[in-house]
């Protein structure tokens, strides 16, 4: 009898290596080396059988009539706009998020939702018992909706009990993580096992028409655990995001074949489950504090949604021979490139100061947008001035000191008029035709004329 192949698989990357090493050469993570059997996984051969002929395919035109995929709409707003609309019909969509972040808290309250307009709807779970669903649905007060539960990790039980039943709408898989195939030699949660049920559900909900949701584990640095090629297979990827200490959560589409990306929908949590947040923007400001020095409110976009939040920073000395710059919600090297431009074109000297900056509420800023805000808020926090009440802040910042124009300007400044802010600070040539309508508009042309309006305030304080 031949004597099996071993292979040695990376669980983070899928790199395959011919023995065990410490470190993977490919990704240069740690420990993540795992045991496959060659014959079967990522590292496996073409069998030994006779290679079919192709087939001859009809090539279609670029042009013609393409009608928009049905949807399946579960009524829950904020889930529906990261959706694009619904649940595409045929689909696949992963979820990631921290574990006990609310990923299938949110799933449920989806899956009841549907339940609830007439449709089908199966939740499987491969991490807790049924008894376990049924104590939070309890809670969630969704026990008379009704949702098909299973408690299940084999691919070929779970494809095999789906043919049995009539197709349902949307098909819950809780974790991808957790199922096995026969398909692949591997133990369950490594590249082989992930990658090989992924595209045997995948396959179901093409052949079906049922649209089917994996819930994903997440790594140490927030992504999604296992081979990122699942995130290829898959329509859409959604990222379930908050911090334990916050009582909301951020869902945000990072990836969607059939809608909008970077769109977001915000919920509350609450003791009886997700709650919808229609106005994220009174949420992030609610617990502003107006006379304290160090606090810009930022009008960004997030998708389509223009959303008001609070940037707060503090300037101290340092007693270090290397100051500190801790940053939470934003970019690390965005901040150290607004600290040198301050530096070097408006003489704010931030060399022998501890810098930390925080977006207020947890919520995440990838935007090169909060610039302009940031740096108020900086210059206010080494000025110890507060700024003025009713304004807002947004604009990129060039390396030159210049306030360069951002998009979607009307729809922050009309955010910001509905919540009561009459002033804007914007680069100059936003100015006009875009922000007509807006009262008491502010342009900054440059960095330093934002910079001299705080320290008019400040009443001249140094800041050298």
């Amino acid at each position: 009898m031949a004597r099996t192949k071993i292979q040695f698989v990376c669980q983070n990357c899928g790199a395959v290596s011919n023995r065990w090493q410490g470190r993977c050469d490919a990704c240069g993570e740690w420990n993540t080396l795992v045991e496959e059997a060659a014959t079967a996984g990522i590292a496996a051969g073409p069998a030994a059988k006779t290679v079919r002929r192709g087939r001859v395919f009809e090539l279609s035109p670029l042009s013609g009539d393409t009608p928009q995929p049905p949807r399946i709409v579960t009524g829950i707003a904020e889930f529906d706009r990261v959706t694009g609309g619904g649940f595409v019909v045929g689909s696949a969509l992963l979820v990631g998020g921290d574990p006990g972040i609310g990923k299938s808290t949110l799933l449920l309250q989806a899956a009841a939702a549907l339940a609830r307009r007439g449709n089908s709807v199966i939740y499987v779970s491969g991490e807790e018992a049924i008894a376990q669903i049924r104590l939070r649905a309890d809670r969630l007060g969704v026990t008379g909706d009704a949702v098909k539960l299973a408690a299940e990790t084999s691919v070929e039980d779970i494809l095999a009990t789906l043919s049995e039943e009539k197709r349902p709408s949307l098909v819950i898989l809780d974790s991808i993580q957790t199922l096995w195939t026969d398909r692949a030699d591997s133990a369950p949660g490594t590249v082989t096992q992930v990658r090989a049920s992924s595209q045997a559900l995948i396959r179901y909900a093409k052949q079906s028409g049922a649209a089917v949701v994996f819930v994903g584990h997440v790594t140490k640095d927030g992504q999604i655990a296992g081979p990122r090629v699942v995130e290829h297979m898959v329509d859409a990827v959604l990222y379930f995001e908050g911090e334990g200490g916050h009582h909301f959560r951020i869902l945000r589409a990072v990836k969607n074949r059939f809608g909008p990306t970077d769109e977001i929908g915000v919920f509350e949590m609450t003791g009886s489950g997700l709650s919808e947040v229609s106005n994220p923007s009174e949420l992030f400001l609610g617990e502003r504090n107006a006379n304290t020095a160090g606090a810009a409110v930022f009008a960004g976009m997030e998708g389509t949604r223009p959303v008001l939040v609070e940037i707060q920073a503090l300037v101290a000395p340092s007693a270090l021979g290397t100051p500190r710059r801790s940053v939470i919600g934003w970019d690390t090297n965005r901040l150290a490139m607004v600290i040198a431009v301050l530096e070097a074109h408006c003489g704010v000297r931030l060399a022998q100061h501890d810098v930390y900056l925080n977006v207020a509420g947890g919520l995440r800023i990838t935007e090169p947008a909060a610039d302009l805000a940031v740096v108020a808020a900086l210059v206010s926090s080494r000025l110890n001035t507060p700024l003025p009440v009713d304004s807002v802040y947004f604009g990129e910042i060039s390396l030159s000191g210049a306030v360069r124009p951002v998009s979607h300007a009307p729809a922050r400044l009309k955010e910001a008029q509905k919540l009561g802010f009459a002033r804007a600070y914007m680069p100059a040539a936003t100015i006009g035709k875009e922000a007509s309508g807006f009262p008491g508009q502010i342009g900054a042309v440059q960095l330093a004329d934002l910079v001299a309006a705080i320290a008019a305030r400040s009443g001249g304080k140094p800041m050298d």
